[in-house]
């Protein structure tokens, strides 16, 4: 069919008209049209139709058609024609079967994707003609490829068990085409076509289906399409192992080799070791019990048997046995023979008799024998005679004695000075103890070295050891023996931790004078001078103090420093004496001493029971400016008193340290445990600690002997980044089986410094020396009106005695009695607890309320101050 040019736009238009109205809803397919009465196999078909495609940034995509036979192609994008100009064709004959070829391409752009952006999806198609009808190609989807920056879920940081299931969840961000995700362990592919333990879910999310140690990394999640790849923000996994216990050792050799004694077995937490902050095995690693070793017994000989008679080989024997004692537990044979032969005949051997001598020589030796008979009961008879008499002789004795012989105790010789004996009765069987104890301090001189700092704890390993003698002159040899044992060596040497006795077997009892259970001190020491300087009336020492008061608990004594440096107590709390030159009253928080003689003073005390406790002020310091990635939390433990406080403030000040949280105080009992630490919950995305152990621990005996300063433990902290400021975390302080405390700590490190001001409020000095009328609250010429009007007794009970009651100073009314003003005693007293916030209405209130006549001259005002 022939067609002018001119017509072939409007039959176009006719024939694409027709075909648009009769596509109906065809997608991607390829879908023919004919021309009726036409060949059918004479319909373009497509050798090449457009495929989907994305948009990458700017760049325009192209989009080819080729169709055979055919005589025209055009596209048609969103139901809208391309414009011609758009096409670039390119025209062909097959030349197989002669038929006509067409191809064509166009570049679609952004720009044209974006206008219908939102609305509809962009698609495109190919509409072939040839003379026997028309072929449409299927639609390609033309999108715009993008992946934005932010993922919508990013895997977190874990801390797992060994063993234990993994779940890091990832989801990518928002993108088309929709972004594939991988995994990266420490920078490393995960493949879990290669690691059966790994797998990757529909949803992303990574799972470890049994965490090992080597699962322990920094994983990260990246999601990638056609136009980027990104990096999820990366995860640390940390697998840790709890400690384990390992078996126990076999129980040790008894300690004792001879009575009672101890033995031990261990074990290790090694099974496993504690890992990656895994917590530490629960419970002892030593077990303790009693043992009991059987004390060898070494034989000894039985008396001789009596002499046989003369054999006929002229020799007579005798015998004894290993059987008083016989050997038993290991002890020794008897040394010696058991058997004794002599000769009977003066080495004469006479078989037979030849003559009258040697008949009156056999006749003399059976007199002899005879005599000795009879003379032999009497002997035994004498002897038991006089064993009875001495039996009850000892008996007697010994219920006078109530059991025990009267010993004396005195020096030993001059080349063994440090030993104490009692006098040695060599007469009998000896035992002796040699024993090591704590220095008692109620003795009449006790040594009580505050400067050594370990006489207040007691002697570790404290030995007592049982020596065995016979009566011999060897017990001098033994004293000097005693004294070159190795486990003396560490010892004390001097009398007051030594002593030596013999004993037989009516036993006895054997003491090291002035020993006592062991001391802690629990104030300050406290100098005032020059020492020894006795004054015309009394003065009072304020001493803080860390101890709990309470008399079922604590034994207190008040100490002083004799001349010759040595410790003696002046002072025993709850047993003043009126008339001493000491005097003591005690409250929650310190000790007020009236003293008439100066010196050097401390308050010591002796825990009666484990209820015993002290105060502990807990203290958590940091540096105040932090130049590189490490950090320290310093935690002090110290004595709950303002000397302590100020001391640690100060070397704290040295070291550029600040207060971080605010102070507490913990309750230490005598429980002989000790005082453990531990930091917890630090972000391990920020911070690291640098610990190896999953915590510290101060020994008992270092915080209850009193004489440690500045005991503290430190725990040492990393940022992973220099920008990292803030940090939270907990630490925990608490005695094992005992009190405790938490703190909270969440602050800025460079910048927070609310605890700076609490800090020079509890650690500011005290006030310099006063002297004269501003060193008091109660003015002077009141004070002596005072005075003057209560010291004379009262028939109506206003004096000095009501005045101590209504200030809740009655229970020291023999104390102030005793004084030449008792009236002044008091108002000293309440200068001291009052010092220097004391409220003077509160006085006045007191003594106005005595029902003086002339009350109104007592009142008094902040006015007259």
């Amino acid at each position: 069919m022939a067609v002018r040019p001119g017509l072939w736009p409007a039959l176009l238009g006719i024939v694409l008209t027709a075909w648009l109205h009769g596509s109906g809803a065809q997608q991607s397919a390829t879908v023919a049209n004919p021309v009726p009465g036409t060949n059918p196999d004479l319909l373009p078909h497509f050798l090449v139709e457009p495929e989907d495609v994305y948009i990458v940034k700017n760049k325009p995509v192209l989009l080819v058609c080729k169709a055979m036979p055919a005589t025209q192609i055009f596209f048609k994008c969103n139901g809208e024609w391309v414009r011609q100009v758009d096409h670039v064709i390119e025209r062909s004959t097959d030349d197989s079967s002669g038929l006509p070829a067409m191809e064509v391409r166009i570049n679609v752009s952004r720009q044209q994707v974006e206008k219908v952006f939102g609305l509809e999806e962009y698609w495109c198609q190919c509409v072939a003609w040839s003379s026997s009808g028309t072929t449409k190609s299927q639609k390609a989807y033309i999108r715009i490829a993008y992946l934005r920056k932010n993922f919508e879920q990013e895997p977190l940081a874990k801390e797992v068990s060994l063993e234990q299931g993994i779940v890091l969840p990832c989801r990518p961000p928002e993108g088309i085409p929709p972004a594939e995700v991988e995994w990266l362990r420490n920078e490393d592919l995960v493949d879990p076509s290669l690691d059966p333990n790994v797998y990757i879910t529909r949803e992303h999310s990574l799972v470890v289906r049994q965490a090992r140690l080597a699962d322990t990394a920094n994983y990260t999640c990246v999601a990638k399409n056609i136009v980027a790849r990104r990096r999820s923000a990366s995860a640390a996994v940390i697998v840790y192992v709890n400690g384990g216990w390992s078996t126990w050792t076999e129980w040790s050799v008894c300690s004792a080799s001879c009575g009672r004694g101890w033995q031990k077995r261990s074990r290790s937490c090694t099974n496993p070791a504690p890992l990656n902050g895994g917590a530490f095995c629960e419970g002892q690693n030593v077990q303790k019990t009693a043992c009991a070793t059987l004390c060898p017994v070494d034989g000894s000989w039985s008396p001789w048997s009596k002499w046989s008679a003369c054999g006929l080989d002229c020799t007579h024997w005798r015998s004894r046995e290993c059987s008083d004692p016989a050997p038993r537990n290991g002890g020794e044979e008897c040394r010696g023979i058991d058997l004794d032969t002599r000769n009977c005949t003066s080495d004469l051997c006479v078989h037979t008799a030849s003559g009258p001598e040697d008949v009156a020589l056999y006749v003399g030796l059976i007199a002899v024998a005879v005599c000795l008979l009879l003379l032999l009961p009497v002997l035994i008879l004498v002897y038991c005679r006089k064993k009875e008499g001495l039996d009850s002789d000892v008996a007697d004795s010994s219920i006078l004695t109530s059991g025990f012989q009267p010993v004396s105790i005195k020096p030993s010789k001059a080349d063994n000075p440090h030993l104490l004996t009692i006098q040695p009765d060599l007469s009998t069987t000896t035992t002796t103890c040699q024993g090591s104890l704590c220095p008692r301090q109620d003795g009449p001189s006790p040594k009580f070295q505050l400067a050594n700092g370990h006489l207040l704890s007691p002697l570790g390993g404290g030995r007592h050891t049982l020596h065995h003698s016979s009566p011999t002159s060897e017990a001098e040899d033994f004293v000097s023996r005693l004294s070159t044992q190795n486990y003396f060596r560490s010892l004390p040497r001097g009398t007051s931790n030594m002593t030596y006795g013999t004993f037989n077997f009516l036993g006895g009892r054997l003491m090291i004078p002035n020993t006592a259970g062991c001391q802690t001190l629990l104030s300050p020491i406290v100098s005032c001078g020059p020492p020894g300087v006795l004054l015309t009336r009394p003065v009072i020492l304020v001493m803080d103090h860390c101890g709990e008061p309470c008399p079922e608990s604590w034994s207190l004594r008040l100490k002083k420093q004799s001349c010759e440096g040595s410790w003696e107590d002046v002072l025993h709390l709850g047993e003043e004496a009126p008339s001493h030159l000491y005097y003591c009253q005690l409250e929650a928080g310190a000790c007020y001493v009236f003293t008439e003689q100066l010196g050097r003073f401390a308050l010591v005390g002796e825990a009666l029971s484990v209820t015993a406790t002290k105060r502990l002020k807990l203290l958590l310091f940091a540096p105040v400016a932090c130049t590189s990635l490490e950090y320290n939390i310093r935690v002090y433990c110290l004595h709950d008193t303002h000397d302590a406080l100020k001391e640690v403030v100060q070397l704290e000040k040295q070291l550029g340290g600040q207060l971080i949280q605010e102070p507490r105080v913990l309750h230490f009992k005598d429980s002989y445990h000790n005082l453990r630490l531990s930091i917890h919950d630090v972000p391990s995305s920020l911070w690291k600690s640098k610990l190896l152990v999953s915590y510290q621990e101060i020994p008992f005996y270092h915080i209850w002997n009193g004489t440690q300063q500045y005991l503290h433990c430190t725990f040492p902290l990393e940022r992973v980044s220099p920008s990292t400021s803030d940090l939270a975390c907990k630490v925990w302080v608490w005695q094992v089986e005992g009190d405790g405390q938490s703190f909270s700590i969440n602050f800025n490190i460079t910048k927070d410094t609310r605890f700076a001001e609490l800090l020079a409020l509890e650690s500011e000095g005290g006030v310099p020396a006063l002297v004269g009328p501003s060193a008091f609250k109660i003015p002077f010429l009141i004070r002596q009106k005072i005075i003057t009007s209560l010291d004379p007794p009262c028939s109506r009970g206003a004096d000095w005695r009501t005045l101590a009651q209504k200030l809740h100073l009655d229970s020291h009314l023999s104390f102030f009695a005793s004084k030449p003003s008792p009236t002044a005693m008091i108002l000293n007293l309440w200068e001291a607890r009052h010092f220097p916030n004391g409220n003077l209405s509160q006085l006045a209130a007191a003594v106005a309320g005595l029902g003086q006549p002339d009350a109104g001259l007592f009142t008094v005002s902040e006015a007259e101050c």
